[in-house]
Parts: C-alpha cells; sequence; structure tokens
C-alpha cells in the first residue's frame, strides 16, 4: 500500500496519470500534505508518497488557482518517474481510498 515518502523526491514529472478524491479523503488514507491552499501557486496540495515497490512518487493538484475545499472532488496529479510507477502509484492509491 503506498505511504509517506520521506525519501528523495527529485526526477518526478507528470505522465497523464490522475486520480479523483477529495483534500479529506486523501489526509484521512495518507495523513496531512504539505499545503498552501491559497489559490495563488499552480499548486494547493502535495502529498509526497512510496509505493510498495519502493519507488516515489507526488500526488498534487495542477493549476486550480483558487482555494479548494476539503470535502471537494479535485481531479489530482501523479507524479513519479516513469509512466510505469505513475501507473502503479494509481492502483494503490484507489485501493486504499
Amino acid at each position: 500500500m503506498a505511504k509517506k515518502n520521506y525519501k528523495d523526491k527529485d526526477g518526478k514529472t507528470f505522465h497523464g496519470v490522475t486520480i479523483r478524491a477529495t483534500v479529506d479523503q486523501l489526509t484521512k488514507a495518507f495523513g496531512e500534505p504539505y499545503d498552501s491552499n491559497s489559490g495563488e501557486d499552480k499548486v494547493n496540495f502535495v502529498w509526497d508518497m512510496e509505493n510498495n515497490e519502493g519507488e516515489v512518487f507526488t500526488i498534487y493538484d495542477w493549476k486550480e488557482y483558487r482555494v479548494l475545499k476539503s470535502d471537494e472532488i479535485v481531479t489530482w496529479h501523479i507524479g513519479a518517474k516513469s509512466k510505469s510507477d505513475s501507473n502503479v502509484a494509481e492502483r494503490e492509491l484507489l485501493k486504499a481510498l
């Protein structure tokens, strides 16, 4: 199952893989995110994660440019080192949610 990551966070990019969930759902499943939620930046919330295989990935909203409500369903991007890692992350995230 996906878990919080405290390893190297570099080298991740978006490979077209997203999930839909609320901030509350992600926080309940994975703990507190890094957040600003001001709507002024490209990203409001970030979870740095690791999959079962030890590969790092990031969950983040992208270019919402508004304050997000905690119970609002949002499309979240998955950033990883490869499309394959993104797909593994997606499966693990959906299973945990």
